[in-house]
């Protein structure tokens, strides 16, 4: 079975189309970060939101650890998925599960060492997929994404074995690697944004060579 492909830090309904056009799945949507690339407005997130076609999915990566405030952000941008690319410090998941039913959950998980294991199974039956990244989340400066770096796909590939829910891997996967993370990591999904880029844009050439290699 492929793995759905994310394509991550849409800066335009170009893109978009561009990035649906090439065969992506999923859209990410970054909004405001205390680090990393592809920051983009609320408004702008919205109305690429609204202009994604079913089934493709639409990411809002918020870095707000508030359910008051995840669910705001939700409601300026009406995302059909939000991906928490920190810890909830208040409120549960419960809470935003009440408050935003129809809305899919996915929580990144910064992979650093085998910790991440236990995390994820601890959130797991609470969300609807988890996303392994390579954050530092406890940076003094906190990065939440966008690294441009792997991490230990082994420690990936023994949490996609014994968690139930789907799991997407990000963090430093292009065209030159994404084979090899599929075959050690055998995720749900791929999830990228600097590797199909060129000079912060998105480059046509790189992402048929994406998922040309993906899908041989």
């Amino acid at each position: 079975m492929f793995p759905k492909i994310k394509i991550c830090c849409i800066s335009s309904l170009q893109e978009a189309q561009l990035a649906i056009k090439a065969g992506a799945s999923a859209l990410g949507l970054v909004g405001p970060m205390p680090s990393g690339p592809g920051v983009i407005g609320d408004q702008l997130i919205s109305q690429i939101a609204q202009a994604t076609p079913p089934p493709i999915a639409t990411f809002l990566l918020t870095s707000e650890t508030s359910i008051v405030k995840i669910i705001a952000h939700h409601q300026r941008t009406n995302t059909n998925t939000i991906q928490l690319v920190d810890y909830l410090k208040e409120g549960s998941y419960e809470d935003l599960r009440a408050a935003l039913p129809s809305v899919k959950l996915v929580q990144v998980i910064h992979v650093q060492d085998d910790s991440a294991i236990v995390q994820a199974q601890q959130i797991a039956p609470y969300v609807d997929a988890i996303l392994l990244d390579s954050g530092i989340p406890n940076a003094s400066t906190k990065i939440l994404g966008g690294t441009g770096n792997t991490h230990n796909w082994a420690i990936s590939a023994q949490l996609v074995k014994e968690v139930t829910k789907p799991v997407f891997l990000a963090g430093g996967i292009g065209p030159h690697n994404i084979r090899e993370a599929i075959e050690i990591v055998q995720p749900f999904g791929i999830d990228l944004c600097s590797k199909v880029r060129t000079n912060g844009q998105l480059d046509p050439i790189k992402l048929k060579q994406l998922f040309k290699a993906a899908y041989s």
